[in-house]
């Protein structure tokens, strides 16, 4: 059969990959069981050092040692990981000739538990290999991982779904990470019960992630307009584009969003609506997983890598840290106010789905619409007024703007191209929120 022409140099095909999903309360107690069947026999348990003496980690350790399962414990995870802190997590990793591995934690948990395995599994690699293009090499990865099962703690990354790795790169002070289908869980553990203990302001900002992964995912560039085509699909990236699947996730999410958020961080007894924004997370998650985020992510990886002095409110940490979800949210109502011309009724859906009245909106408006509405959002939820609020000033949009460059995994997949006075003009927008 004689082959199609390639008439241009954009991808024509999407793919979907996920980890297995359990969802139930109290089903942290399967773990030991699911080991079992695995036929693992040294375990690597990943938690930090807060989460270490909490009900979660107790749950999953007291059903390894129900069951039999001989494990050792790593708690020395950094909340926001670093390149250190993740090359420590390897070393162990790699000293413990570990057969499956158990990350319980939020995202930085469950992200330097990925790195751990990949690189404890390709014990040759250098660390650069596998980061991210241009900051490292981007290889795809060919060896076989061992299998891990990730109990997400926090209503937010969605990590416990993707094949993606996030840590600050100390060097370059900007964030970046590992980007492939081959790190993703083998099985993602959501129990519910896991959230009821969070406090107001981990809650909020772990939503606020969960917001923009829906928002930017449903709003990226389509699939079949990215480029370049791989020659292989064995270097189609994770994130590939806005995809007819991932907007069925995306918008799920979005809707539960809308619904419980607010309520899950007003009322922790609220039990169905911490329940529903853990159930949200991994819907996000499916679906920016697939087809990946866009500007307020890029933007917001220098926002946390910069960090001054800002301490956040009920994070129990030793340093500076912009909590991830509030890097991110504080540019989104500057973010779709500069993408909405290119996709204007997917903006104008989002802001509905947010409690916006959009009968009388012009496509024109959508943008403005849609940034409103989230600055009412935010306003409501008491988040601080812009990156003013966190420490930055107009000084520093050079270095922010410079920290942005090089996520082009990410910036890329923006629906409108920017410039790099376009993102000093986002940063300056997003200074002060209301």
């Amino acid at each position: 059969v004689p082959e199609q022409p390639t008439l241009r140099n954009t991808d024509y095909a999407f793919e979907m990959a996920i980890s297995n999903i359990r969802y139930g309360e109290g089903v942290t107690q399967e773990i030991g069981m699911d080991l079992q069947n695995l036929g693992a026999r040294r375990v690597c348990v990943m938690t930090d050092k807060n989460l270490s003496q909490l009900p979660p980690v107790k749950a999953a350790l007291n059903s390894l040692a129900k069951h039999g399962v001989s494990f050792q414990l790593y708690d020395d995870v950094r909340v926001e990981p670093t390149d250190h802190s993740f090359l420590d997590a390897i070393e162990f990793a790699k000293k413990g000739e570990f057969d499956a591995y158990v990350a319980v934690g939020g995202g930085s948990v469950i992200d330097t538990c990925k790195a751990a395995n990949l690189y404890a599994s390709s014990p040759a690699a250098e660390f650069l290999d596998y980061v991210n293009a241009p900051i490292g090499k981007g290889k795809p990865v060919t060896v076989p991982l061992k299998p891990l099962i990730a109990v997400p703690t926090t209503a937010g990354t969605g990590s416990e779904t993707t094949g993606v790795a996030i840590f600050d790169f100390k060097e370059l002070k900007v964030k970046t990470g590992i980007a492939s289908r081959a790190i993703k869980p083998t099985l993602g553990i959501i129990d519910p019960l896991h959230t009821l203990s969070l406090p107001e302001r981990i809650v909020a900002n772990s939503g606020f992630d969960v917001l923009c992964h829906a928002l930017e995912s449903y709003t990226a560039l389509p699939f079949q307009l990215r480029s370049p085509c791989p020659p292989n699909p064995l270097h189609r990236p994770a994130y590939q584009g806005s995809n007819p699947i991932s907007d069925v996730w995306a918008l799920h999410a979005l809707h539960v969003v809308a619904k419980y958020l607010k309520r899950a961080i007003r009322d922790p007894e609220d039990r169905e609506a911490r329940a529903s924004m853990h159930l949200a997370s991994a819907f996000a998650g499916i679906g920016f997983g697939n087809a990946g985020v866009h500007l307020c992510h890029g933007m917001s990886y220098p926002i946390s890598g910069l960090v001054k002095t800002y301490k956040p409110k009920d994070y129990n940490v030793d340093h500076s840290l912009v909590p991830h979800g509030l890097s991110v949210v504080l540019t989104s109502p500057a973010v779709f106010a500069f993408t909405a011309q290119v996709h204007p009724e997917r903006h104008l859906e989002a802001a509905e789905i947010l409690g916006a009245d959009i009968r009388r909106a012009r496509a024109q408006d959508a943008g403005l619409v849609l940034a409103e509405t989230l600055r009412k959002f935010l306003f409501d939820l008491n988040v601080d007024d812009g990156l003013a609020a966190v420490g930055y000033s107009r000084a520093d949009i050079p270095a922010l703007v410079k920290g942005t460059l090089p996520q082009e995994r990410v910036t890329k997949l923006s629906p409108r191209p920017q410039t790099e006075e376009d993102l000093a003009a986002l940063f300056e927008a997003s200074m002060k929120l209301y």
